[in-house]
């Protein structure tokens, strides 16, 4: 009598329910990837080979195969619950040794560092002060100190200037608004961070050139006109082809005075109106963290109270040939394998075949609840039926044992 066919059979079912069990249980766990156990039958061959009559002695469970299909996003709010739309993997360190994981629901660490739940550090390509990143993948973490203030070196104007205006016959004044045509100011900041407002003046000299004058919190540049412009008869701008150097008199308490390059070559002179198109310069004072966010291309960009936002790193991704062949590690997360392979080359979401990174949202796990239930109670038929096979493999026996 062979009781091994419904044994093995007994085995292969409790292991699939065991598998189904475990899809069930983590229906809620973020970037948890459904299971389904694989089955191979057994035959035993003899010396000389297999036969045309061979039964077979069971079945067995060759693998619990892993299903890397996408899950649904769900939002959350939260600037560090990341999460990915397309293939790909959150590299993470626990003390230099790697892992990967789907669930993107990250926190800062007391040091600022990005880490897991579990404590394990997301990597990614981190920027120097200036905002440049450095694509070296390392442990990311946020600058949560404030930014320091720099002082203006750089200024832009873009703006038009009435060619209808004529030529005042007063002296200039800052007074007096009919000795000038047009007026146009902008905040400047001192090395220490200090705001100011310089204000330009332009006075129409006489056809086709204009007086450029400036002043500092209401007083005049010593050396006014600080510059003169020249237009040709089609109103574009001739002279100066560069950009104006000038000495701004910030106070010398405050790291004054200020050399800061005017650029005026963006000016016309059209018969409209004085108008102002654009005004730009590049200082600032200083700030302090007031958030962050992260782009579809895992870029982390810090926002400041003085305004200024600031590249702080990149969040990247990896890829496997084969993502069945990774262990489950427990914790949302996987090792590589000699099935999976190494991982290839991080690289910024959205690169090749990777997928992009949605900031606020997490990736809800793959598991089909209504399917899992339909599983388990195949599943359970199949444990059952085994169980009959065994009962009436007994009573066979019980028969034999009975004979007189």
């Amino acid at each position: 009598m062979g009781f091994q066919q419904g044994l093995s059979g007994l085995n292969a079912a409790a292991r699939n329910l065991d598998v189904i069990g475990n899809n069930v249980a983590n229906t809620n766990t973020v970037g948890a990837k459904t299971a389904r156990a694989e089955f191979a039958d057994i035959y035993a061959n003899s010396l000389s080979g297999a036969t045309g009559n061979a039964v077979g002695i069971g079945v067995t469970v060759s693998a619990v195969a892993q299903q890397f299909t996408q899950g649904d996003i769900s939002t959350t709010n939260n600037p560090l619950d990341i999460a990915i739309n397309g293939p790909g993997f959150f590299e993470i360190s626990d003390n230099g040794v790697k892992a990967y994981t789907r669930n993107g629901q990250f926190k800062l660490d007391p040091n600022g560092f990005i880490t897991t739940t579990s404590g394990s550090r997301v990597q990614g390509f981190m920027a120097d002060t200036a905002g440049n990143i450095t694509p070296i993948n390392t442990d990311l973490y946020l600058r949560v100190n404030g930014v320091e203030p720099k002082g203006t070196t750089e200024t832009g104007i873009q703006l038009n200037l009435d060619a209808r205006s004529v030529v005042p016959t007063n002296a200039f004044a800052l007074s007096d608004p009919t000795s000038y045509s047009g007026v146009t100011s902008m905040t400047v900041y001192s090395p220490q961070g200090q705001q100011h407002t310089m204000a330009m003046y332009f006075r129409k000299s006489a056809d086709n050139a204009w007086d450029v004058n400036a002043t500092l919190d209401g007083v005049e540049f010593t050396g006014n006109p600080v510059s003169t412009l020249a237009f040709d008869t089609s109103g574009k701008l001739t002279s100066p082809t560069a950009a104006v150097a000038l000495s701004v008199p910030v106070p010398a308490t405050e790291g004054g005075p200020l050399s800061v390059n005017v650029d005026l070559t963006k000016l016309t002179q059209f018969g409209s109106g004085f108008a102002v198109t654009d005004m730009s310069q590049n200082g600032y004072g200083a700030g302090d963290l007031a958030g962050f966010s992260v782009g579809a291309d895992g870029t982390i960009l810090a926002r400041y109270s003085n305004g200024r936002t600031m590249t702080q790193g990149q969040i990247t991704l990896v890829d496997f040939r084969n993502p069945q062949g990774l262990a489950p590690l427990g914790g949302n997360a996987w090792v590589e394998t000699a099935a999976s392979g190494a991982p290839l080359t991080p690289q910024a979401p959205g690169t090749g075949n990777l997928g992009s990174t949605q900031a606020g949202a997490v990736e809800q796990s793959n598991v089909d609840l209504t399917g899992e239930l339909v599983n388990m109670i195949t599943a359970q038929r199949v444990y059952q039926a085994n169980a009959q096979t065994i009962r009436a493999q007994d009573q066979l026996l019980q028969t034999i044992v009975n004979l007189r």
